[in-house]
């Protein structure tokens, strides 16, 4: 596997810092080439169009982003359970590396660069592939040998919402979320409850009263069932939801915020994508017996401008959109909320994508880039979310897709939704759904933003999945390298670019329909390896910001 710091040629000599932290002496060292680290994101002023909102609205959204903000508390210590005392002792630290490092430290949500593999910057500890979900030294055998050993314990132990820990005697201690993280989810469900009190919406009231109550029970189905009908001009996401930070199992969800104001108008011209959703899921390049024809079509899709986000929805790179919740029992009953947070997508398209297309995509190509296409290829990537196996049966016996890839299974999704988003385009403009003129577009727009999400790292779940992606393609011949001017730039072939992309989407449904984590790992292990070529196209690259780092003023403002 290729290491993310070689894309950089990055090498690991560090400077000693030394400073004094609750009454003791700590050294720590800071990679020396921190600046440049901070500086491939882009700090951005991100604002939200908050012209519609009452005054009912603005003091509800005061009550949300404080509950917010307990969000970032709690993520921290699921990063690491040293994340807390460590972010103190970076307060004293001095010397004049100490305040880009205290800048990278939030940015990561900890000592550890998501950009490079999550190696070190801040001293020479390894990240615990369990996070702060598991204890440090757990290897994924004796998790294993826990379950076979106490099966009355596995649905807690492979929970979403349980901390692991050892007894004495090396036995499982397991820990609700709702005691684990209390000292902070008490508070904002109080502060959630306020805000219920506050707002005249019907469904913002209901969805805030219940996930209040879930944040002390653990019980989440009830407040994710009511976000599904959430309708208001201020709309938040908020709780345990993506499962990225547990590399040891991807079986814990971390806890994240997105406090957002809709809009409402450019919602309205996207709704009509849902209603072509079982349509969809009937066209999969895959035999009927793996489609998910009884999965709930109800899917709203929100457009919306961000106000600020916390815990895992505000660490390294940032995210264009979500598609959730992840239960799949919600899905099954109504299907899955598609968010697309406009502002954050629009700069980075502006400031990352556009300038990525000029470094390695032919003249051509580089020119038929747009913004229509890549807000519909980050829309039907998330609709994609919704699509393909979910609840699968493996050896006779119902099971989830997510718990028999484990580690595996964030890698590969993320990947199908791209393919998917690419495959169902397609396909909506042959059904005379979408405009013909998107055509022109999609293929080198959706190239781009390939280099665009394997910059985050082949260790970020989609970063591994990216590569694979491009070398399925270059290996059918539906992406290829430029000749005479365009030299080592890529342009697509469109006699073969649809043909690929079936067989590619095929391949990786196929994998989750059979829950076939050896067949994931070889798939993987196959293309997901970065070529040289592609290396020196990275080389290209190293003078662009990877990705954005938002600051949220106006969420400030409005917060006092």
């Amino acid at each position: 596997m290729i290491r993310h710091a070689l894309l950089y040629g990055l090498t690991f000599v560090f400077a000693a810092v030394a400073f004094a932290s609750s009454g003791r002496a700590a050294d720590l060292t800071i990679a020396p080439d921190i600046e440049r680290r901070l500086a491939q994101f882009a700090r951005t002023d991100m604002r939200a169009d908050i012209s519609a909102l009452s005054a009912e609205d603005r003091a509800v959204l005061k009550d949300l982003l404080r509950a917010a903000a307990l969000m970032d508390e709690i993520f921290y210590r699921q990063v690491s359970s040293e994340n807390a005392a460590l972010r103190e002792q970076l307060k004293s630290l001095a010397g004049p590396l100490a305040e880009p490092a205290r800048q990278y430290f939030e940015v990561n949500k900890g000592p550890w660069d998501r950009l490079d593999g999550n190696q070190p910057f801040l001293g020479t500890k390894a990240k615990p592939p369990g996070a702060g979900f598991y204890p440090e030294d757990m290897s994924k055998q004796e998790f294993e040998n826990w379950v076979k050993a106490y099966p009355e314990r596995r649905d807690a132990m492979t929970s979403f919402t349980t901390v692991i820990g050892r007894t004495p005697e090396r036995r499982p201690d397991i820990v609700a979320y709702s005691k684990a993280y209390h000292e902070w989810l008490a508070p904002a469900a109080e502060a959630l409850r306020a805000a219920a009190a506050k707002t005249s919406n019907a469904s913002l009231k209901k969805f805030l009263t219940l996930r209040a109550d879930a944040f002390l029970s653990d019980d989440y189905f009830a407040s994710d069932m009511a976000w599904m009908d959430l309708d208001a001009p201020v709309e938040v996401t908020i709780g345990p939801y993506e499962s990225y930070e547990d590399d040891l199992f991807g079986y814990k969800a971390s806890y994240e915020a997105y406090v957002t104001v809709a809009l409402p108008k450019e919602s309205a011209a996207l709704s009509a994508f849902k209603n072509e959703l079982p349509w969809l899921e009937r066209n999969l390049p895959i035999p009927e017996e793996h489609k998910n024809l009884k999965r709930g079509t109800d899917s709203p899709i929100r457009v919306v401008d961000i106000v600020a986000t916390s815990g895992d929805g505000n660490r390294g790179v940032q995210s264009i959109a979500y598609n959730l919740p992840n239960d799949e029992r919600v899905r099954q009953a109504k299907g899955s909320k598609k968010v697309m947070l406009r502002n954050i997508m629009r700069a980075k398209y502006d400031q990352i994508l556009v300038p990525i297309a000029g470094e390695v995509l032919s003249p051509a190509d580089a020119k038929r880039l747009s913004w229509d296409a890549y807000f519909n290829e980050v829309l039907h990537h998330e609709l994609g979310h919704g699509l393909g196996p979910g609840t699968i049966t493996k050896d006779g016996q119902p099971t989830e897709v997510r718990l028999e890839l484990k580690d595996l299974y964030s890698a590969l999704e993320e990947a199908k939704a791209d393919v998917m988003g690419v495959y169902d385009i397609l396909a909506l403009i042959e059904k005379g759904v979408m405009p013909k003129a998107l055509l022109e577009a999609l293929e080198p727009t959706y190239v781009a933003g390939l280099f665009r999400s394997a910059r985050f790292g082949v260790h970020e779940a989609h970063g591994q999945g990216v590569v694979a992606q491009f070398n399925y393609l270059m290996k059918k011949g539906a992406i290829v390298q430029g000749v005479g001017d365009a030299k080592g730039k890529y342009r697509t072939d469109s006699s073969k670019f649809a043909g690929g992309i079936k067989d590619l989407l095929h391949d990786m449904l196929m994998l989750e329909a059979t829950g076939d984590y050896e067949g994931t790992k070889k798939f993987l292990e196959t293309y997901g390896q970065a070529s040289p070529e592609m290396l020196q196209a990275f080389e290209r690259l190293k003078k662009l910001p990877v990705d954005i780092r938002p600051v949220y003023a106006q969420a400030a403002e409005l917060a006092k």
